[in-house]
């Protein structure tokens, strides 16, 4: 989902958040305040950065943000090629702000010598710098091969290239399925940005889709590759698709210890589930606290200026760290009722926010004090 989908319910709560919470968190050691938010080094780890972006770059330095600019087999976004060519540039430009993940094109995957040009492909990639591989939802949801059959991610096909990925001890970023709403009609929806979105892009709206696997499947067949690949390092971007209940989300990363989440367009559902249940909600991030990573899916907009793609991002940036670290008052426009900041211990904040993408991508963000995260 774009920032633009997210930044009215980001801004709704964002003068009470930091009002109210700098207040409520003043007087607490164990956590941080809205003042402390441009003094804590912060990775956001699932961004997607495209041209020149030197306002964007000046704020996210104000901010003390790193990030890791994601290629995705999107066709909302520039070609791969071209997606590769602005994160190589953008991480050489600024090596202490940027990292990147490489993706791969899956569609051709029964040609002769795909797998052979893929693996070459990586290979490059990894030459250039890139830290991880990403999959999208394009496996699963929106091709066939020429037998008319859904490909998932755990058909043979991939197993060497997860194989090797494995072997080399690479992350591997995937974004399987949708949040669930996507199989529910629009008035169902629990979130006005997903509503949106769907309504933008119906091919996504599974729930007219029948014809394509169905949410736990596409879930299933993931879970089935990671236990074919017990050492792989692995991000289930997007709250791993578990988005809707946290509950099911804890359980599911119980029972695979080797997997970790990013929170990436889908920290609102966690909002949303803070409504009735913030003690719950806090108590997954404070349980997982090793094994979460921070991440908007910021993305700039079509015809959008650097400076305001930079305006924006700190407004999201802001009411994030709003939720997760103020204890204060929080209103969103993406649904109904009031919650409550998490106010998490800094202990945790500091993971969250820096030092697990630390152990997850070591090579990343060259040249900054690790020791600061």
């Amino acid at each position: 989902m774009k920032l633009t989908k997210r930044l009215s319910a980001a801004l709704a709560g964002l003068v009470s958040a930091f009002f109210i919470g700098a207040i409520a968190s003043a007087a607490d050691p164990s956590t941080y305040s809205a003042a402390d938010f441009a003094k804590v080094p912060k990775i956001d780890t699932h961004v997607h950065l495209a041209g020149d972006l030197p306002k964007f770059m000046e704020r996210a330095a104000a901010d003390d943000f790193r990030m890791l600019a994601i290629n995705v087999n999107y066709g909302d976004f520039p070609a791969l090629d071209v997606q590769q060519r602005d994160a190589i540039r953008l991480m050489r430009t600024y090596p202490e702000r940027i990292a990147w993940a490489a993706t791969f094109d899956a569609h051709d995957s029964e040609s002769p010598g795909w797998l052979a040009r893929t693996q070459k492909h990586l290979d490059e990639a990894f030459a250039q710098g890139a830290v991880g591989v990403k999959v999208w939802k394009d496996i699963g949801m929106s091709w066939r091969d020429k037998d008319g059959r859904v490909v998932l991610i755990d058909d043979a096909r991939f197993a060497p290239i997860f194989s090797n990925l494995e072997k080399r001890g690479i992350v591997l970023l995937a974004h399987q399925a949708e949040p669930r709403n996507a199989w529910l009609p629009l008035d169902q929806m629990t979130i006005e940005g997903d509503r949106s979105y769907f309504r933008e892009h119906p091919q996504y709206h599974m729930a007219n889709h029948p014809e394509w696997p169905g949410y736990d499947e596409l879930l299933a067949a993931r879970d089935r590759m990671l236990a074919q690949h017990p050492k792989l390092e692995f991000v289930g971007v997007h709250l791993a698709s578990i988005e809707w209940d946290v509950d099911r989300l804890s359980a599911w990363m119980r029972a695979h210890p080797q997997a970790n989440v990013d929170l990436a367009a889908r920290l609102v559902h966690l909002e949303l589930q803070s409504v009735k249940a913030r003690d719950k909600v806090r108590a997954f991030f404070v349980e997982f606290q090793d094994r979460i990573l921070y991440g908007t899916d910021l993305s700039r907009g079509h015809g959008q200026s650097d400076a305001a793609f930079a305006e924006d991002a700190h407004a999201a940036w802001l009411a994030d760290w709003a939720f997760l670290a103020g204890g204060g008052p929080l209103k969103s426009n993406d649904f109904e009722g009031e919650f409550s900041g998490l106010a998490l211990p800094r202990a945790v904040i500091d993971k969250v926010y820096g030092a697990n993408a630390r152990r997850l991508f070591p090579t990343a963000w060259r040249g900054t004090a690790h020791a600061k995260d």
